[in-house]
């Protein structure tokens, strides 16, 4: 369930810490059934664990004859607890107890100390939830069963405090562990509801426990060595091999584990299980997935609410532990997140970022003409193939810097290619992307002709507001093929983009990134936009050591010092740290002419 609303990832992370948390509960309520079965026979107090390891063995053996067939058996088992119930309510008060027995400890704990020890008792809400393959009608069986689940036990555990309270003194309670037993019309039917109670538990947990990790196994969760652990068995796909690994996991855990040290565990897990199931159906709600169809239906706001009480339950009990189990979960999700799995399914992440993506595109509007301060940059890089023009993207990542956009886009000749070619096309310059470290979009159209191509997709490509600002491409060196290249730089410039040409060293590339010479050649034009430009470059990784030089041609010497106040001018106005320079066009001219005449002599 978890995995197709917030993606595998977080499904696993929460999926193999729930496995481990019904497995370890097995073990608790075995643990429980033996400690009551020792001390209602004290005789067979030192074959304590004996017990446990019999007790999990024969309820894996009800588990591995069928599910059915376990079902049946909680019948039997649903009779003992409601003769226990009918026999304590049907009793009356007892006598105080004036000696506390030896060995007897009656300090208070505090509150959600006992609450954890307690709250693994609740669990068995979800026994349907474990078992929605096995069920006939799950959609209408699994709300309808739960509710039923949660208010019944609700007034059982609100109702039998009450009598307590009414039929004994707070010392007796605390110091008597069979006062339910001489308060009830007949003792014996205690041990029956108690007994009953934990193995209908464990037989619960462990019907539930291998189905949770079959669906790991089959979700391609779990390694590829363990993928094993995914297959079913007859008619009814038994979780077999799921359910004896669970039960060597159970054993180990009777034979080392401790009732009151597993508890407060199991309901960390319970409870971060709790917290993300709220915290996904919350989100579908909200989103409105098209998938997500309950039959019963509550608001969204009444998950979050859930969510948060499960947070500060854990909170509460034990912020350590708390602490401890999200580091677990995080582990997990890092782990599968590397794993890059994919799924057939959306999940809910990507209906999120769509509702995002909704709200900012209709709040966005359309780009206003504002100072190039302001500027943000949105590349169309028309590389062709990556690997032949990678310093375009290059240039186009360093421009970004992770405060714009970049469209890797490529146009294929239409005769010999169809949707498929397409397809593959993208997907390898999407993973040529990925293996280089860069984020960006990737777009490939096909085409009769490069230029006519190139021209439709500026025009066309984006979403509402958010289109490319700004053509980059690679300089023509054909020149039969110049005259339709500025035609396309004329339309790109007419259709309201920046247009950005490279003319790159094939050997040298970008050299030491040291040096960033800006020519300006209109103040009052395009100057603040290339400034803003070298100030975004030199401000990624690569190109962070470099020196901005601000540069300006002047005719004549007398216009050199005016220029040159510009020039710094507009280095304050932009707050940049540039280096202004002015060069007259008479002393390069003849200082050109004189190296020329030296290299003659030479």
């Amino acid at each position: 369930m978890i995995s197709r609303s917030l993606g595998f990832e977080v499904g696993g992370a929460v999926g193999i810490p729930l496995y481990i948390a019904q497995t370890l509960s097995i073990a608790l309520y075995v643990i429980g059934f033996s400690e009551s079965l020792v001390q209602a026979f004290p005789l067979l107090q030192p074959h304590q664990v004996g017990l446990g390891v019999i007790t999990a063995i024969a309820v894996a053996g009800v588990a591995l004859k069928s599910a059915a067939f376990a079902i049946r058996i909680q019948y039997v088992i649903m009779a003992a607890i409601a003769l226990s119930l009918v026999s304590f309510f049907a009793g009356g008060p007892v006598p105080s107890i004036t000696e506390i027995p030896e060995g007897v400890n009656i300090n208070q704990e505090p509150f959600w100390g006992v609450f954890a020890v307690f709250f693994p008792a609740v669990t068995g809400i979800m026994s349907g939830v474990g078992m929605s393959g096995d069920l006939k009608n799950p959609s209408r069986s699994i709300p309808t069963g739960t509710l039923y689940a949660i208010a019944t036990g609700y007034v059982i555990y609100m109702v039998i405090p009450f009598f307590l309270a009414q039929w004994a003194d707070g010392r007796t309670l605390l110091a008597d562990s069979f006062v339910m037993e001489r308060m009830a019309l007949w003792g014996p039917a205690i041990s029956l509801g108690v007994w009953g109670a934990t193995l209908s538990s464990a037989l619960g947990s462990i019907l539930g426990a291998p189905r949770v990790l079959q669906a790991l196994a089959r979700d391609r969760v779990l390694p590829r060595s363990l993928r094993w652990l995914g297959n079913g068995h007859g008619r009814e796909d038994e979780p077999r091999i799921g359910t004896l690994v669970t039960l060597g996991i159970v054993l180990l855990s009777v034979i080392l584990g401790d009732l009151n040290l597993l508890a407060p565990i199991l309901t960390m897990f319970f409870l971060t299980t709790y917290l993300v199931l709220n915290v996904a159906a919350g989100l579908e709600n909200f989103l409105k997935s098209p998938s997500f169809r309950p039959t019963f239906r509550v608001h969204w706001s009444l998950s979050v609410l859930g969510a948060l009480g499960c947070l500060a339950v854990m909170f509460l009990i034990n912020p350590l532990a708390t602490i401890l189990a999200a580091t677990i979960v995080t582990g997990v999700f890092v782990w599968l997140k590397q794993q890059q799995i994919q799924s057939a399914w959306g999940d809910v992440g990507r209906g999120l970022w769509l509702a995002l993506l909704r709200q900012s595109v209709l709040k966005l509007g359309p780009e206003p003409h504002t100072d190039a301060r302001n500027w943000r940059p949105h590349f169309l890089i028309l590389s062709g193939i990556p690997t032949r023009r990678w310093p375009l993207i290059e240039m186009g990542t360093a421009l970004t810097h992770n405060s714009g956009l970049i469209t890797v886009a490529s146009i294929l000749p239409s005769g010999s290619r169809g949707l498929e070619q397409q397809q593959k096309s993208e997907s390898t310059i999407r993973n040529y992307m990925e293996q280089r470290g860069v984020e960006g979009l990737v777009r490939v159209m096909m085409a009769q002709n490069t230029f006519e191509g190139a021209e439709q997709l500026v025009q066309t490509y984006g979403l509402g507001p958010v289109v490319p600002n700004t053509v980059l491409l690679g300089s023509s060196q054909d020149e039969e093929r110049l005259g339709r290249y500025c035609q396309m730089l004329q339309s790109f410039y007419l259709q309201g983009r920046n247009v950005m040409i490279l003319q790159d060293n094939p050997d040298l590339g970008f050299g030491q990134t040291r040096r960033i010479d800006v020519w300006v050649s209109d103040l009052q034009g395009n100057g603040g936009f290339k400034l803003i430009v070298a100030y975004i470059l030199q401000a990624s990784r690569v190109w962070r050591d470099a020196d901005i030089n601000l540069k300006l041609v002047v005719p004549t010497a007398q216009a050199e010092q005016s220029a040159l106040a510009n020039l710094n001018a507009l280095v304050q106005r932009f707050r940049l740290n540039a280096t202004p320079e002015v060069i007259v066009a008479a002393i390069a001219l003849e200082a050109r002419f004189c190296t020329s005449l030296r290299a003659m002599r030479i």
